[in-house]
């Protein structure tokens, strides 16, 4: 049953398809809801695809929490170089400050380090971490 629910797994035997697709739904857009409060400029970024692109990226996915979810989700975006420019900025912003395998949770990163996606750089030196996209800056200030 959880498998039918949050892996997609096939539906038990004995139970109707709507119900169970409807209540896979409803769990898939709260996952998305708390992958969007851990991964905000990568939600934003995506815009109006941001429910579409979860809900295909993790359809069949269990769940590693909304830090890692996003994370992974960010990664295969940048892989199919659909990663929109915030949530490169965030991916590099988070690469920079800790250490993510994919498999493990994310641990704080030794000093100094640095991340990079998409057109983002970013980089960390005592504990504050610096985004750099020299593209952004060409002909206008800073932010």
């Amino acid at each position: 049953m959880v498998a039918a629910l949050v892996a997609g797994g096939p539906p038990p035997p004995g139970f109707a398809a709507a119900p169970l697709a409807a209540a896979r739904a409803a769990l898939l857009r709260k996952r998305a809801g708390e992958v969007a409060r851990h991964w905000p400029l990568l939600a934003a970024g995506l815009a109006a695809n941001w429910p579409a692109a979860f809900v295909e990226w993790a359809a069949d996915r269990p769940t590693l929490g909304g830090l890692r979810d996003g994370w992974d989700l960010a990664r295969a975006l940048r892989a199919r170089d659909a990663l929109p420019d915030l949530g490169a900025d965030e991916l590099a912003l988070r690469e920079a400050a800790f250490r993510y395998d994919g498999r493990h949770p994310p641990r704080p990163r030794r000093l100094p380090a640095v991340g990079r996606a998409g057109g983002a750089v970013a980089v960390q030196l005592a504990r504050r971490t610096h985004l750099l996209r020299p593209a952004r800056l060409q002909g206008r200030a800073p932010y």
